[in-house]
């Protein structure tokens, strides 16, 4: 009897998603951002439903954010230099790269 071998596409990104909280839409939006800012460094993004509130993002099984140990959901800019300090190291992510500048104060 032969063993069919499955090859997933590395790296393998996840967004486990809750369906009870109708979380589609954010983690769809947030699949469509990560594969526009990394279209060939990573393997595969996949959407994964969950129930119970759950958001997660994980990168080859490696937790990268977590809703309930962050207590939110990610802002852009700093998941994509997660993503990237893994995926594709010392890569410029333009604006993602520059901190954002604080509330009220402006550059001379």
């Amino acid at each position: 009897m032969l063993e069919e071998c499955v090859l997933v596409p590395q790296p393998r990104l996840e967004i486990e998603y809750c369906t009870q909280c109708r979380w589609l839409l954010r983690a769809a939006w947030t699949a469509q951002e990560l594969l526009t800012t990394f279209p060939r460094d990573l393997g595969e993004v996949a959407l994964v439903p969950g129930v119970g509130g759950v958001f997660e993002i994980r990168l080859d099984g490696e937790t990268l954010w977590s809703r309930k140990a962050e207590g939110g959901f990610p802002e852009l800019p700093p998941l994509k230099r997660m993503v990237r300090d893994r995926v594709a190291p010392g890569r410029d992510l333009g604006h993602s790269d520059r901190p954002r500048p604080e509330a009220g104060k402006v550059d001379e």
